[in-house]
């Protein structure tokens, strides 16, 4: 695993086989899809046990999700990309970030192991933090009880967090994905934090947009393992060489034209004009706007855009 510090100049970020501390760390662990707001209250609880110690804090985390290494066929559908996880940590004022190699040794590693021979022998973890409802070890078989019993053998205090709930509501990242998936877009942004995102590159189309009016940059994905919301219009800001513009996005199967089964995912962006073909774009979804449907003419298809784009545009105004 490389040395990330380009990505953050205050957070360090280490993969465990080059990380020594001469200082004690107060720490927690887990895969953090997403950077969540309940991932961020973790992570402000670790930071205010780190400063009363007068301690560095640290998140050790993964660049693989351990399901993949455990399960060959297993499709993560991720929150963030790796880089994208990176730099939302480095926003949270985390001293380090440590990456571990997740491997079969390690996922075979008991947590009376885990605990006592990489997070404290190697890695000088002193204080170890942990979710409410976070396991880790060997089929995650131990909870917070056997894992405070481990620490105190080695001379580790073990801290358990209180559950964080937003408006009664407890975030997860299994609950963003839900509703993502339902194309709920305004609720998983709200539990995030932030707009979701996703990012690629601009490919040929079939240019059927450019005849009715609407020219649409076509998506490639970059990373493949990054969940693709559900189909439908979606209001978005359109992100190309550091400069916003207004877009409306679509993502289905183009059922108007009988495209086939291949999920297409398009944007067409408000007053652009440039060729943007093999350059990098990325979309950021502020709002459903109407599910994917087919039209009986591609002149009833273009009086549907128009109406929203209009949708579109009062939503982005709001979001400005």
């Amino acid at each position: 695993m490389k040395n990330l510090l380009s990505l953050r100049e205050i957070m360090k970020v280490l993969s465990n086989s080059s990380f020594r501390s001469n200082s004690p760390l107060v720490a927690t662990t887990g895969f953090f899809d997403g950077v969540h707001g309940g991932h961020r209250f973790l992570l402000s609880e670790l930071k205010r046990l780190a400063q009363e110690r007068d301690l560095p804090s640290a998140v050790i985390t993964f660049a693989v999700h351990p399901r993949i290494v455990l399960q060959a066929d297993f499709h993560p559908e991720l929150l963030n990309t790796y880089e994208e996880k990176i730099r939302l940590l480095g926003k949270t004022g985390i001293d380090y970030c440590i990456v571990l190699d997740f491997d079969r040794s390690l996922a075979e590693t008991p947590a009376c192991d885990f605990i006592r021979e990489l997070l404290y022998k190697k890695l000088n973890v002193t204080t170890l933090l942990v979710g409410y409802d976070h396991r880790f070890g060997h089929l995650r078989l131990d909870g917070f009880d056997k894992y405070a019993e481990y620490g105190a053998r080695c001379g580790m205090e073990v801290v358990k967090t209180a559950s964080y709930t937003d408006n009664g509501v407890t975030i997860s990242s299994s609950k963003i994905r839900t509703l993502l998936h339902a194309g709920n877009i305004a609720a998983a942004n709200a539990l995030l934090g932030y707009n979701y995102t996703l990012k690629g590159r601009v490919v040929e189309g079939n240019k059927i947009g450019r005849t009715i009016g609407f020219p649409t940059a076509n998506i490639a994905v970059a990373d493949k393992q990054k969940l693709v919301p559900a189909f439908g219009a979606y209001a978005v800001w359109v992100d190309i060489e550091s400069v916003k513009y207004k877009g409306m996005l679509y993502i289905g199967t183009r059922p108007t034209v009988d495209n086939g089964s291949e999920t297409n995912i398009e944007v067409n962006i408000f007053d652009f004009r440039k060729d943007i073909y093999n350059k990098r774009i990325a979309v950021e979804f502020v709002d459903y706007i109407r599910e994917d449907k087919k039209f009986s003419s591609l002149d009833e298809l273009k009086m549907q855009l128009k109406r929203d784009m209009e949708n579109v545009f009062e939503k982005l105004q709001r979001n400005n």
